[in-house]
């Protein structure tokens, strides 16, 4: 094999809409595509995108060094309820928590409140006889008659998968274990998923209600993941395969496959990595992260080169922005406000005469009504079709024919007809209530955290954002916008950014003012070798990098804050250096501390991260020239004016380093549009990324 290719790499992004597939050669160099989701088996059109990079390179499979995947498949099971038969075993007396969750209104104004549906209905949450309490001491034996009466109730209702949730099981995990084992000997073809391995961590309901979603969807994933391996085997990929997590690291098969529900948010914690490449690559240390896909957008706020990260995420709101009316999940992931603006989000005008934008998507069947697919409701995608953002001959690279006739058939029935606008105004329409909504997202996120969005830049991405970007950019007040190469596909790069990583948590109760070094410096030690054994299956370099931190709290608080530790062995001195990073942070987020209270930790995480590979690339001078050539002109509508104007277009790949244009301009290329409104210059910077500022922010131009 030629030296070359064996640094090869792919990596693969399956959305709610689009499949983008993304080629690394060795020099850095990249291939990608894009094509439509194919839903009844996504890896139908992973292994298509990846025959045609393949194809385009001239090399063949075994030059492939890597390939990286994330997925929304685990995330659409849980919203669709398309999982397992799932069953859940708990303590005695303890199985209705997961419906009765924090006894807490999340609207509190609503007489008619919905709440979230547990993925197990309450007959298959089956009691089992036992306790442990709080120190992992023993005070019920495990009753195995009552596992066994359980086998019963599993047949009657052909359960395919076991959730085995006990309180307390996270300090001593004893009694799960042994039921798995009674388990696996009873019924050996059932899955079977312990609280204590997928979420060991104090909080029963967000363990039990984290155990019961990661069962749910492991049956569908691993059959998934074991498929497409296989394929990928057959064709002649013989490289390791690894699976991008919600944390922002990867992972390997055997651990995504048990442990699904870390990759419900893998292709969005993609997109933040490549975000955090680019703010860190062009000194950016106040950036707003902006992915706008065909079915949702996803907003992510990176400080210091960091995006925020979290522990906490719901999945399948029944209100779909408000906090608590979700499922919870208790997995490490990368902070974002994600709603339901992308492409294919369908407009429709309510009984109010309010028009409305998503949360509904069209996704890829049938899509929106350009696609020619039988698509009968108007959606974003439309209305930039209708307002000269795209570019027909270049969309998807011409993989897809757009029909145009059908965007304004079903603008001016459903929108145009209905509000008494005109076609522009009606597709206009649609445009600025999806802007809008995103615009008030990324307020409400940065208020959440004490952040001004005004005082950010902005980095663009997935195969709307670029279209969108500009008025997003205008509405938010955001000082520069950055488009960066490969845009449309910029979470499945961003994968390629990612590295090897796993993270580990555990849960044990430690007063600062009684510290006990011994058991924190066992529970580390423990956790690096869990780490550890992940980490070495996907990665033969042992310079690792090891972060530690303590979700912290004053006695008497509810909720903890994360707080960076040092990385050594403990000694009673810590004491003071883990009590003035508690206060440090703490400061940092409420601008005080609280005197005379003591502190505790409830948990600890330890994650370990492989090196990642970057490939360096010559960057070239940025001459500047003469006004580059545009290939085409056409009318663009233009929010500034309210009215059509004359836009030049222009291939991004024949601009070069040093360019600038004024705007109104559009700049395309594959697999998006860059749309430059009259209030931005465009410039092309050493890199190839597109940098739009403010017009009045250029006055020696």
């Amino acid at each position: 094999m030629p030296a070359a290719h064996q640094q090869a790499r792919l990596a693969v992004d399956i959305g709610g809409t689009f499949t983008d597939v993304v080629l690394e050669l060795a020099d850095g160099r990249r291939l990608t595509t894009k094509l439509l989701t194919t839903y009844p088996h996504p890896g139908e059109a992973v292994l298509t995108g990846i025959d045609q990079v393949i194809q385009q390179s001239g090399l063949s499979p075994g030059d492939i060094g890597l390939i990286i995947h994330g997925t929304t498949l685990a995330t659409n099971a849980l919203i669709q309820r398309r999982g397992a038969k799932t069953a859940l075993l708990t303590t005695a007396g303890h199985r209705d928590a997961l419906e009765m969750a924090h006894e807490d209104r999340f609207e509190q104004y609503d007489i008619n409140i919905d709440r979230p549906r547990p993925l197990v209905p309450r007959y298959l949450r089956l009691p089992i006889r036992e306790r442990v309490d709080r120190n992992g001491r023993v005070l019920v034996p495990l009753d195995e008659t009552s596992i066994e009466n359980a086998l019963a109730v599993l047949d009657q209702h052909n359960i395919e998968s076991v959730a085995i949730g006990y309180l307390h099981a996270f300090v001593n995990p004893r009694h799960e274990l042994r039921t798995a084992e009674l388990l696996e000997t009873a019924r050996p073809g059932i899955s079977i998923t312990l609280a204590s391995e997928v979420c060991p961590e104090i909080r029963e309901f967000e363990r039990l209600s984290t155990a019961c979603a990661n069962a749910y969807v492991r049956p569908l994933m691993a059959k998934y993941l074991e498929r497409l391996a296989g394929e990928l085997a057959e064709r002649g990929f013989g490289c390791p395969f690894l699976l991008m997590t919600s944390g922002g690291g990867l992972t390997t098969l055997q651990t995504a496959a048990k442990f699904p529900i870390r990759l419900v948010e893998s292709g969005p914690a993609g997109g933040a990595i490549l975000a955090q490449q680019v703010a860190s690559l062009l000194g950016l240390r106040r950036t707003l992260s902006f992915d706008m896909g065909g079915t949702t957008a996803k907003l992510c706020l990176i400080d210091d080169f960091q995006p925020l990260a979290s522990r906490s995420f719901e999945v399948d709101r029944v209100y779909r922005f408000k906090k608590g009316s979700g499922l919870p999940v208790r997995i490490p992931v990368i902070e974002m406000v994600e709603i339901g603006a992308g492409g294919g989000s369908i407009a429709h005008v309510d009984k109010l005469q309010r028009l409305q934008v998503g949360p509904d998507s069209a996704g890829s069947e049938p899509g929106p009504a350009a696609y020619g697919r039988g698509g009968d409701r108007p959606t974003v995608t439309d209305a930039d079709v209708q307002l000269g953002r795209v570019v027909v001959d270049t969309f998807a690279g011409g993989s897809i024919a757009l029909d145009t006739a059908a965007s304004t058939r079903v603008l001016e029935h459903d929108v145009g007809a209905a509000l008494g606008l005109d076609l522009d105004l009606a597709a206009f329409g649609v445009s600025e209530v999806v802007d809008e909504n995103m615009a008030a997202a990324a307020r409400a996120h940065a208020v959440e955290f004490g952040m001004d969005i005004r005082q950010r830049d902005m980095i663009a991405f997935g195969g709307a954002a670029p279209l969108h970007a500009a008025r997003l950019g205008e509405k938010l007040g955001v000082r520069r916008i950055v488009v960066p190469t490969e845009a449309g596909v910029g979470s499945a790069v961003g994968f390629l950014l990612a590295p090897i990583a796993y993270e580990v948590v555990r849960s044990r109760q430690q007063n600062l003012a009684a510290l006990q070094t011994d058991i924190v410096n066992q529970l580390m030690d423990d956790m690096r070798a869990e780490a550890l054994a992940v980490v070495r299956q996907g990665s033969s370099d042992e310079n690792f990098t090891e972060t530690r931190n303590a979700y912290m709290r004053y006695v008497g608080q509810g909720h903890e804050i994360a707080v960076r530790l040092p990385v050594e062995h403990y000694e009673e001195r810590h004491a003071d250096v883990f009590r003035a990073a508690f206060e440090k942070t703490y400061a940092k987020l409420y601008g005080r501390v609280i005197d005379g209270v003591d502190i505790e930790a409830l948990s600890f995480t330890l994650t370990i991260a492989a090196p990642v590979k970057t490939v360096e690339q010559s960057l070239p001078a940025a001459t500047r020239r003469k006004r580059p050539e545009a290939i085409a002109r056409q009318p663009v509508f233009d929010p500034t004016s309210a009215k059509r104007v004359d836009a030049p277009v222009y291939l991004r790949d024949t601009l070069q380093p040093g360019d600038r244009i004024a705007g109104p301009l559009l700049i395309t290329e594959d697999q998006t549009t860059t749309v430059v409104t009259s209030i931005y210059d465009a410039a092309i910077d050493a890199r190839g990324f597109i940098i739009l500022t403010r017009r009045e922010e250029n006055s020696d131009e």
